[in-house]
C-alpha cells in the first residue's frame, strides 16, 4: 500500500466518523429546537417527533445515520472479537432504519409499516430497532474504540459506552412505565420529558465517541505524514 493510499484510507474513516458524530450531536438539538419553534413544546420522546411536522427531519436524519453506518467497513475482525466493524455497523444501520420506518405508537396518521404489520407489531419493531442501534453503538465505544493505547481517549470511549447503555436502559424502563404505569406515573413521565432526555443523552454519547475516534484518525494521519517526511 502506497503512502497516498494509506492517507486516503485514513481520511475516508475520518470523514465517515465525523459525519456520524456530528449527526449524533445535532439530531436531538434539531428536534428539540424545531419542536419549540413549530408548536412551542418539547415532546415526550425523540421518537414522538415522528408524529409531528418534524417527521421529515426525524426520518431523514435517521436514514442518513443508517446509510453512513451500513457503508462503513472499518477494520477486519481480529481473533477473539465477536463482531467485525462492518457487521456491527451494519446492524446499527439496520437499527437506525427501523427507528425511522416503524413508529413508536399509533396516531391519526397510519404508516405503511403499521398497515403491513399492525400497530402493535410496528411498535415492537420500533423498540427492537432502538435496542439494536444503541447496543451496537455501545459495542463500538466499549469493545472497539476503547482498545486504543491512548489512556485519555480510552476513558472517553468507556464513559460514552456506559452512558449509551445506561441511558438506553433508563429510556426503555421509562417507556414501559409510560405505556402500562398508573395514570399519575404516565403523566409525570410525559410532562417531565424524561424519556426524551434519556434518549438524547445516549445519542449525544454516541456522537461524542465517533467524533473523538475521528480525531484519533487525524493523529494517525499526522504520524503517517511524519514518517514519510522523516
Amino acid at each position: 500500500m502506497t503512502q497516498d493510499t494509506r492517507e486516503d484510507y485514513v481520511l475516508s474513516f475520518y470523514r465517515v466518523r465525523q459525519a456520524l458524530g456530528v449527526l449524533g450531536l445535532a439530531f436531538p438539538f434539531m428536534l428539540i429546537v424545531g419542536g419549540l419553534l413549530a408548536d412551542a413544546r418539547i415532546h415526550p420522546s425523540i421518537s414522538d417527533y415522528y408524529h409531528t411536522t418534524l417527521r421529515d427531519l426525524y426520518v431523514g436524519t435517521l436514514f442518513a445515520i443508517g446509510i453512513f453506518l451500513v457503508s462503513y467497513k472499518g477494520h477486519a475482525r481480529t481473533p477473539g472479537e465477536p463482531l467485525s466493524d462492518n457487521l456491527a455497523a451494519t446492524l446499527a444501520g439496520i437499527g437506525a432504519f427501523g427507528l425511522a420506518l416503524f413508529p413508536n405508537h399509533e396516531s391519526e396518521f397510519v404508516t405503511f409499516s403499521q398497515q403491513a404489520l399492525g400497530a402493535q407489531w410496528a411498535t415492537v419493531m420500533h423498540f427492537s430497532s432502538a435496542i439494536l442501534f444503541l447496543g451496537a453503538m455501545a459495542y463500538f465505544a466499549l469493545g472497539k474504540f476503547a482498545r486504543t493505547e491512548n489512556p485519555h481517549r480510552r476513558r472517553i470511549y468507556r464513559a460514552c459506552g456506559w452512558m449509551i447503555l445506561t441511558f438506553g436502559v433508563l429510556a426503555t424502563i421509562a417507556s414501559v412505565f409510560r405505556a402500562i404505569g398508573s395514570e399519575p406515573v404516565q403523566r409525570m413521565i410525559v410532562e417531565s420529558g424524561m424519556i426524551l432526555w434519556f434518549e438524547a443523552c445516549g445519542i449525544w454519547a454516541f456522537g461524542v465517541s465517533w467524533l473523538v475516534k475521528g480525531k484519533a484518525d487525524i493523529a494517525v494521519l499526522r504520524r503517517l505524514r511524519g514518517a514519510a517526511g522523516g
